[in-house]
């Protein structure tokens, strides 16, 4: 209901919004990557397009060309690949302890029987949480090591 009222302004701020007309080229590089410039000196080969044919454009001002991009030296990048990698370690380490600190503690509680778990589901609930952690270490331990393999 809402949504129907709407549509005749929407409509309406169409007509209104300012048009803005310049050439378009489109443009094909060897690889066929589609790209399209208003830029004469940029467009060297390509085609122009007529009035008719649309296109879409977005500002990209304030954005940084791969030139610009800030680099980062082969020892800086070396150095950060190593402090990643040890901080990963580390992670990895901390995870198998808890996991071993996780399975003791889940084979002590199941040689446990509470006087209130006459109901062997009561005995399968509370080790649950128990075993839930067990099985979240192994996924961290496993995620860690495929992040540690694919390091360089």
């Amino acid at each position: 209901m809402i949504l129907t009222r709407a549509i005749p302004f929407f409509l309406l701020a169409l007509g209104f919004a300012p048009s803005a007309s310049a050439q378009v080229f489109k443009c094909t590089d060897a690889t066929g990557k589609v790209s399209y410039t208003n830029e004469r000196s940029a467009a060297k080969g390509c085609e122009s397009l007529s009035n008719e044919q649309s296109v879409s454009t977005v500002s990209m001002r304030g954005a940084q060309s791969a030139a610009s991009f800030p680099r980062v030296s082969s020892s800086a990048q070396k150095e950060r690949d190593s402090a990643r990698r040890q901080v990963l370690e580390n992670e990895l380490a901390n995870e198998e302890t808890a996991l071993e600190e996780a399975r003791k503690t889940l084979a002590e509680q199941e040689a446990v029987r509470h006087g209130d778990e006459r109901n062997y589901q009561k005995v399968l609930d509370r080790l649950q949480p128990l075993k839930e952690n067990i099985e979240r270490r192994e996924r961290n331990i496993e995620a860690l090591n495929k992040e540690i393999s694919g390091l360089r």
